[in-house]
């Protein structure tokens, strides 16, 4: 199948991502047929990445002066022990704002390398190159960068739009299937904002989907993009718009962030409960009709991903997920903002509640 290649165009960048097989062993040459030329560059590598990916990309980067930092990619590691370990490597070797970085890896390995990449000189050439399926059709699309604190996910970062995504779909045949849900997670609520069309290609192809057949996976990661896509054009700094990708990540996010980022629940499935959640929610407060509610439960459970938080939490978890939604960088008072759907492929934002309503909510939603 021949690459698919989609163009963003933000206020500050113009950048295509492009979707295909085999394409690692032309970073290179993809990188000069789009203007991004550079001497030296640094691959920031998830250790998790197997070898014979990395070689590839590294022989097709032989002209290249080449450095290369292993990262063991986990939400604890976010952190700025790893940013000055970045920046120390770039000062050391004398880059310069015309070299370039590269990610290799999932969604923490492109929002460290964003992230150094946008601080350092204030910004050098980036390129990412998603490894995930999770990473492919959502954060490394937008720009957004970041590190965690003890206070929750993201709150230190910048925006800063990388010169090229490469999603290269060799990668995710060594996913475990675990992973695959995990991107499958954001796909479908790219669906559930945005496009009830994208939602019945889903409910009809999620098993071919899943099991990575072509040229489902293609058409699946490239409709997903766009939809970000126009999201992000029309709003790349999240002042109103952006917000509805954050559908159920307000929820996801206190998940993740209560039970310490463990392996129990990773970043694709807390989304997954977490959308579940605020589907419930957006039918509690009659936002959402049942009839649209049981299609998406449906969908979710046919399928067997992560549907009930009551395996993860119990009440005795309700003050530190509370804490941690209250902490939420998407809050402008001390209510909490959520994204709510009123139908499939339409979103609500800025739907603020009380802590004591969630509260409620949470405790009748909670085992004991």
């Amino acid at each position: 199948m021949k690459p698919i290649k989609l163009n963003i165009k933000t206020k500050t960048q113009q950048y295509p991502i492009i979707i295909g097989s085999n394409l690692i062993s032309k970073v290179s040459q993809i990188a000069k047929n789009n203007s991004v030329n550079f001497k030296k560059c640094l691959l920031i590598v998830d250790n998790k990445v197997p070898n014979k990916f990395i070689l590839k990309i590294k022989k097709s980067l032989k002209q290249k002066k080449i450095y290369i930092c292993l990262f063991n990619a986990k939400e604890n590691n976010k952190n700025f022990i790893i940013i000055n370990k970045i920046l120390e490597i770039l000062l050391k070797n004398n880059f310069s704002r015309e070299d370039c970085m590269i990610s290799i890896g999932g969604g923490i390995t492109g929002d460290i390398t964003g992230f150094a990449a946008s601080i350092f000189k204030r910004g050098l050439r980036f390129i990412n190159i998603p490894t995930t399926l999770l990473s492919q059709v959502d954060s490394s699309i937008g720009g957004k960068t970041g590190i965690n604190s003890k206070y929750g996910k993201n709150l230190i970062g910048s925006f800063y739009q990388p010169n090229i995504v490469i999603s290269d779909t060799q990668f995710l045949k060594s996913l475990s299937k675990r992973e695959i849900v995990c991107g499958y997670g954001e796909i479908l609520k790219h669906s559930l904002i945005k496009s009830k069309k994208f939602f019945i290609f889903l409910d009809k192809n999620s098993k071919k989907i899943l099991q990575l057949s072509s040229p489902f996976i293609e058409k699946t990661i490239y409709e997903s993009c766009k939809i970000k896509k126009k999201v992000v054009e029309k709003d790349e700094k999240e002042t109103n718009l952006r917000k509805i990708l954050n559908f159920g990540h307000t929820f996801a996010h206190s998940y993740e962030a209560s039970l310490g980022y463990s392996k129990k629940l990773n970043h694709g499935e807390a989304v997954i409960l977490g959308m579940q959640t605020a589907l419930t929610f957006s039918l509690k407060v009659n936002i959402l009709k049942q009839k649209d509610y049981k299609l998406i439960i449906n969908h979710i459970k046919n399928l067997n991903l992560p549907i009930s938080i009551n395996k993860f939490f119990t009440k005795m978890h309700l003050k530190k997920i509370l804490f941690f939604m209250l902490k939420d960088k998407k809050n402008k008072s001390d209510k909490i903002s959520l994204v709510l759907l009123n139908k499939i492929g339409s979103a609500v934002i800025n739907k603020e509640y009380s802590k004591e309503s969630l509260k409620i909510f949470l405790k009748d939603y909670l085992r004991n």
